[in-house]
């Protein structure tokens, strides 16, 4: 059960008001690694907007007992059918942002899924959700690393491993390369003029250090500087998943095991040939293939096709609880949203994600009494319109 009460800044009752307030809080190079996607930006902009054209019939004049947004997913029953999304370098965006995040997440009930190249370690973050978030492995290129790292989310009582399948290379994004946000990372002085002009954001970095891959700290060398840190990301996390790869893991892993990044019906098929348990629908937020889907198109085809044979949930595009309804109508029985609670632990701080969450629920919940939706498998029923 949620452990906290929804609590929003009328200030910023929407999305895009907390990726304003972000924008002007945050140096620009960091408002930009967070907000762009790769090459011309047309996949990030078509996620949200292929969304948006699905359509939900309203019920006025049914009999309504109410509606409860509780779902059960994988024998843990969340408060909502949201959770928050894997996000690299999310302490570069906001200091200690996976920390305030996943304590919200917690408090709210809702899953909090760490990235291996975020900025807090899985030890960290397990102990403030006392077991209770995901981890999302890269896979390194050495299996004792992979081994290491899957052993340490297990003594750290993850309950689910989120495998990720859509980097087998770094996405091309101009905004990143021009910010020398690229691998390797550098420093410029234009960088640093916007940080001293984000004092806030340069104070509170001075609090709590620079960020670093917490995770990855025991397998790097000591006193990398940037360069030498953008061979080690190289060397280590270069390479393709596929089945092979797959097939160990699932040997290893007791827990459930999820493969995020599906994109095709092809690749659901694999998943469920291999054993997985879950599958996140997912193009990386628009970050690595511009000239492919939105994420909406291959969800409604792999959830009529397989929904009845693995878990389908979905991540990007999703920027409100209106989006999180068509998601659900669409076929998903599970969404994450990413860069929306970057926005708002960028713009609010401590109070972000306890922010966004409260926000999305009540978002949600209103459009489920609209439509005179009961609960959350309940969402398809009410579709008129599906994305083609």
């Amino acid at each position: 059960m949620s452990k906290a009460k929804l609590a929003i800044n009328n200030s910023y009752p929407s999305i895009t008001d907390l990726r304003n307030k972000a924008k002007k809080k945050i140096p620009k190079f960091a408002f930009e690694y967070l907000d762009g996607g790769c090459n011309e930006d047309v996949n990030l902009i078509k996620n949200t907007s292929e969304i948006r054209e699905v359509e939900l019939t309203p019920s006025y004049l049914s009999k309504h007992t109410g509606s409860d947004m509780k779902t059960e997913l994988f024998g843990h029953t969340y408060d909502a059918p949201f959770g928050i999304a894997p996000v690299g370098l999310q302490g570069l965006m906001w200091p200690n942002a996976p920390e305030i995040l996943a304590k919200a997440a917690f408090e709210h009930n809702v899953p909090f899924i760490l990235s291996t190249v975020s900025t807090s370690s899985i030890e960290r973050i397990s102990e403030i959700t006392e077991g209770q978030a995901w981890f999302q492995l890269y896979h390194p290129t050495e299996n004792r690393l992979r081994d290491d790292m899957i052993q340490r989310a297990a003594q750290a009582e993850c309950p689910v491993l989120v495998i990720l399948s859509d980097v087998p290379t770094f996405g091309f994004r101009p905004r990143d390369i021009r910010n020398g946000l690229a691998m390797p990372p550098k420093m410029s002085v234009k960088n640093i003029l916007q940080i001293l002009g984000r004092p806030e954001w340069a104070m509170k970095t001075l609090i709590h250090g620079q960020p670093n891959f917490e995770t990855l700290k025991p397998y790097m060398p000591k006193n990398l500087d940037l360069k030498q840190l953008g061979k080690f990301m190289d060397q280590t996390f270069t390479g393709r998943l596929n089945e092979e790869k797959i097939k160990p893991i699932r040997d290893m892993w007791k827990g459930k095991l999820v493969l995020k990044g599906v994109a095709s019906e092809m690749d659901a098929e694999k998943a469920i040939r291999l054993g997985v348990d879950g599958i996140i629908v997912s193009n990386h937020g628009g970050r690595q293939l511009d000239a492919g889907e939105s994420t909406i198109r291959p969800l409604t085809r792999i959830a009529e096709k397989y929904g009845n044979q693995i878990k389908v949930m979905m991540d990007s595009g999703l920027r409100s609880g209106p989006d999180i309804a068509r998601t659900m109508a669409s076929g998903a029985e599970f969404t994450f949203l990413g860069r929306s609670f970057m926005y708002g632990v960028a713009a609010l701080g401590n109070e972000g994600g306890n922010h966004t969450i409260s926000l999305l629920k009540t978002e949600l919940q209103q459009v489920m009494e609209q439509i005179c939706c009961e609960n959350t498998m309940d969402f398809p029923n009410h579709l008129i319109k599906k994305i083609k």
